[in-house]
């Protein structure tokens, strides 16, 4: 008995550890159609022109990958793993055609380099997240809390134009989405289901895994690039 419950527990550690790599993997290929999305978008001005053009335009962009996001996230259960896939792709796309504005605020090299302290950052965190042996659900509900009160102050700051608030709110957006890199990474470590692998349920998890980190990622970089980008 003590040998089947090994051998079931091994099975466990490494079906664990396939979908992970199958979660990261599909975030990679997220984040480089996002940044080659973005590197051509920003080095082409007849679709500059289109987007930034009329405001109208890249603010439906905005609202449609809003649309993507709740999509995916609502109505992943009725979908087709492929489906999910796609739309996956698509919000990566679109993501990287919004994203292409940081080219004309920050230098090419201060991107580069603040995407690699992101990179570190959330490798570092994401492997807490899985090893480490605390429940961090109790973290995780304070700093989703805590999000919501980011987006308020960002929306507020909009208008108010406040210096202090913004440097506030870029160091309360980097403490946040560390915290939740490790959240979320011992979230979907839970989550994943032993025995869902090859099953069309195993792999819409992956994907919405990635999307999770995916976002957790972007954001991440986003407020860093705000304390240690070069402005233009």
């Amino acid at each position: 008995m003590d040998n089947f419950y090994e051998i079931s527990k091994e099975q466990e550690i490494a079906e664990t550890k396939r979908f992970f790599v199958r979660v990261y993997s599909w975030m990679s290929m997220a984040l480089i159609i996002t940044g080659l999305v973005a590197y051509r978008t920003a080095n082409s001005p007849e679709i500059l022109s289109l987007i930034f053009g009329e405001r109208f335009v890249f603010y439906g962009l905005m609202i449609l990958e809003l649309v993507l996001v709740g999509v995916l996230v609502g109505a992943i259960n009725k979908m087709s793993a492929i489906t999910a896939t796609i739309v996956f792709i698509l919000y990566s796309v679109l993501n990287g055609v919004t994203l292409s504005a940081i080219f004309f605020v920050f230098t090419a090299d201060s991107i580069a380099n603040v995407f690699f302290i992101a990179a570190g950052t959330f490798a570092a965190m994401s492997a807490y997240g899985y090893f480490t042996k605390s429940d961090l659900t109790k973290i995780g509900n304070i700093l989703f809390m805590a999000l919501i009160g980011l987006v308020i102050a960002s929306l507020v700051n909009m208008f108010l134009k406040s210096e202090m608030l913004y440097w506030i709110s870029s160091y309360a957006g980097v403490l946040i989405f560390v915290g939740l890199i490790a959240y979320d990474t011992q979230k979907l470590k839970k989550l994943n289901i032993i025995g869902n692998e090859d099953t069309d349920e195993g792999k819409k998890v992956a994907i919405i895994g990635a999307l999770t980190l995916y976002l957790d990622f972007i954001n991440l970089f986003l407020y860093l690039l705000r304390i240690f980008g070069k402005r233009r």
